[in-house]
């Protein structure tokens, strides 16, 4: 199982989500290149407007796979001393920069 091991959740949407999408590229490419005809007329465009449904419907089963595959946060005790070091170095722009507002604003408001 160590092939499927990143395709853990969320089977049936990826499953869905090929199939759609090997049935929408058949579809779209048997319109373009087949000749098709019933009674005489040409129907291909009707397999070319259905091949690119299905591709485009085959977006929401990629969108669901994909969001059920996202992790959440690590723990906080997993985080290593690097995240610690850029929260000091954030909170520390972050002073500077509301002193420096302050302090304009003080400016101004004696002008």
């Amino acid at each position: 199982m160590g092939l499927c091991d990143d395709l853990s959740h969320c089977k049936v949407a990826l499953v869905i989500a090929v199939l759609m999408d090997l049935l929408g590229g058949v579809s779209l490419l048997m319109g373009v290149f087949a000749s098709l005809k019933l009674n005489g007329e040409e129907c291909g465009d009707i397999l070319v407007y259905s091949g690119v449904l299905f591709i485009v419907a085959s977006l929401a089963g990629w969108v669901l796979w994909y969001s059920g595959n996202i992790q959440g946060l690590p723990p906080k005790e997993e985080l290593t001393h690097l995240n610690s070091t850029v929260d000091r170095l954030a909170r520390r722009v972050s002073k500077k920069i509301f002193s420096h507002r302050r302090s304009n604003s003080s400016q101004s408001s004696r002008v």
